[in-house]
């Protein structure tokens, strides 16, 4: 029986081509390997997840690569890429500076710097959460970074680029990773389900999508748990109970009885809630995510803002031309108070009845106006 690989190892990239949502990023290192403009020091920065050391991988691997695709990527067929491919590339060094962060760490590396590589042009040296080294080691860093061997190239990956020190960042051509988008995610998902003959709702998928909050891994992770309770058959249902996700029906439910200052009606909603088995805090949070992006999506300026899929941005744009920008203004403005005074509440349940009660009454014709800010 063959043995399972979680799809975040087994659909990890192996190409510039195959890295989700940073199509700027690789294809100005695709045009630097081309032009053979090569820096020898780079820093990788963005949150976790977002493909940084996949990058620096595929970057080490292509500029050995002995027979470059006309595309700028590796062949996979020279022997440099067939021993990367292995795991048992010389020419590759992979540092963990969250458990190796000591001087003697960086001296050890040091040495390895020396050693020319056995074959290819390069040895690369890919230091991962590289803000995890001490004072100390960065500064034992500094002079073989600034003025390495000829064969040396480093790769620095972190995901805090705020704590590493001023002399590091200005010897490293720096490159800023993005987020990744709802949509490149929903895309890059049905790609894996179909490759796995998984059938997969979109709707559910957008649902993950939304859940990994950015990052391509996380996203992979939470498809094969769905997927496992699931048995192999993921839809929007599934994935809501899965997760234990607060359904936006829930929330369209109760802009609808603000519109129509129905307070008995939102109350009610907010009991089946609580009946769920749902946190009283969670609920004001998603109600406040769902405001502001109601917020976004009411103006064409503002719509790309909302991270969401096409068909989602557009059902949120019409539902949001119900309500005026005041209405959003004010109803962010309570649920942050009702935020900021949850942990101080003695009776949690009416804090958040009375912030319902107050969002029904914003558009009573008896609750007077705010003078807007904005259109």
């Amino acid at each position: 029986m063959e043995a399972y690989i979680v799809s975040a190892r087994k659909y990890r990239p192996s190409t510039f081509a195959s890295v989700v949502g940073q199509n700027a990023l690789t294809s100005t290192l695709k045009n630097a390997i081309a032009t053979d403009r090569l820096a020898h020091a780079y820093l990788f920065c963005g949150s976790r997840g977002v493909g940084k050391t996949s990058c620096a991988r595929i970057f080490a691997k292509t500029i050995n690569c002995q027979n470059r695709t006309a595309d700028g990527e590796a062949c996979n067929t020279c022997p440099s890429c067939l021993s990367f491919n292995e795991n048992r590339s010389l020419n590759i060094i992979e540092l963990d500076a969250a458990s190796h962060n000591s001087v003697n760490d960086i001296k050890t590396l040091i040495e390895q710097v020396m050693v020319p590589p056995t074959d290819g042009r390069y040895r690369v040296f890919i230091v991962d959460e590289v803000h995890m080294l001490s004072n100390q080691a960065f500064n034992a860093f500094l002079k073989t970074l600034e003025e390495p061997p000829a064969h040396a190239i480093f790769i620095l990956a972190t995901t805090e680029k705020h704590k590493i020190i001023p002399t590091i960042l200005s010897r490293c051509q720096i490159y800023d990773f993005n987020r990744i988008t709802i949509s490149d995610m929903v895309e890059h998902l049905g790609y894996v389900a179909k490759k796995e003959g998984i059938t997969a709702e979109p709707a559910a998928l957008g649902v993950i999508a939304r859940h990994a909050d950015g990052a391509m891994r996380d996203a992979l992770s939470i498809f094969d748990q769905v997927a496992a309770s699931s048995r192999g058959n993921i839809t929007y249902a599934s994935t809501i109970e899965n997760l234990n996700v607060l359904d936006n029906s829930y929330f369209e439910r109760l802009t609808d009885c603000f519109a129509a200052v129905d307070i008995p009606g939102a109350l009610a909603i907010y009991n089946d809630i609580r009946a769920k088995g749902f946190d009283a805090l969670f609920f004001i949070n998603g109600l406040g995510s769902f405001i502001r992006d109601m917020m976004v999506a009411r103006d064409p300026r503002t719509l790309p803002m909302l991270e969401a899929t096409e068909d989602v941005r557009q059902n949120m744009a019409t539902r949001a031309q119900a309500f005026s920008p005041d209405f959003f203004y004010r109803a962010m403005s309570i649920l942050n108070d009702a935020d900021l005074n949850y942990r101080t509440a003695s009776n949690k349940q009416f804090l958040v009845e009375l912030t319902i009660i107050k969002l029904c009454q914003l558009l009573s014709p008896s609750t007077p106006a705010m003078t807007p800010r904005g259109n």
